[in-house]
């Protein structure tokens, strides 16, 4: 089983979607085990305070080092030895398909969610690293914690039905993914590529490979300027759609 922990104020924000679709199965055949623990539950006197106003002055509260690093340090108690503790913050690098499966390979995972104008930075030799969804502002990082641990759990052995589908969807290779498609065959005049009809595997995967290329070329071209091109790739995108 492998094991994450998540730190949050708002647990109830959290523990709906991870009892939904592949990620609840997947916690229900003890392929991935996530405890959702309530940051609060660490906090000292009658109203169990776990954010101030900032020292300086501003705008907004700060969560408090006491409650969350004694948080952490339970939480660490708890998990096995070597696994990552990371804070869900704009601070932190982009979070990539990469990322995921490095983390995969953790023994582990302890998510800090953060909230307010965030935590106070005498909380961060406590942690292993900062995690950031991208460059736009969320309420908390309990959004961003379900999606790493979403990320995480399906390339983990187990998690999915096909196993082959971790490894043909976007961001792998750096490619974008192909076009789908499914019945009916004719939707509002709309019609299934013959050529996905046509019963020939090979044929079928060239124009998969074409449309993934193509696309990763319009929609992506910082990725697809780090893609490897090899001489059959290269062939592939000199031919039209009709040429396949």
């Amino acid at each position: 089983m492998y094991p994450v922990e998540v730190l949050t104020l708002f647990p109830d924000s959290v523990l709906g979607y991870l009892g939904a679709s592949i990620l609840g199965k997947a916690r229900e055949k003890g392929l991935v085990g996530v405890t959702v623990t309530p940051i609060r539950d660490y906090a000292e006197g009658k109203h169990r305070v776990t954010d101030d106003a900032p020292y300086g002055g501003g705008a907004g509260m700060v969560m408090k080092p006491e409650p969350l690093v004694a948080a952490l340090e339970a939480a660490r108690s708890r998990a096995p030895a070597g696994a990552k503790a990371l804070l869900m913050s704009p601070r932190g690098p982009t979070f990539t398909q990469a990322r995921a499966r490095e983390l995969a390979r953790e023994p582990g995972l302890i998510l800090v969610c953060g909230r307010y104008e965030g935590v106070d930075e005498r909380v961060m030799p406590f942690l292993d690293g900062e995690v950031s969804l991208g460059d736009f502002i969320l309420t908390g990082g309990e959004v961003a914690a379900l999606a790493v641990v979403d990320a995480v759990a399906r390339l983990l052995p187990g998690v999915l039905g096909n196993e082959s589908s971790s490894v043909t969807e976007s961001f792998e290779e750096n490619l974008l993914e192909h076009p789908h498609y499914t019945r009916p065959p004719s939707f509002r005049g709309a019609e299934v590529p013959a050529v996905l009809q046509c019963g020939d595997h090979a044929r079928i995967a060239r124009w998969r490979r074409w449309h993934a290329l193509r696309l990763t070329q319009e929609r992506r071209p910082d990725l697809f300027a780090r893609l490897e091109l090899g001489k059959a790739d290269v062939k592939l995108l000199q031919k039209k759609e009709e040429e396949l």
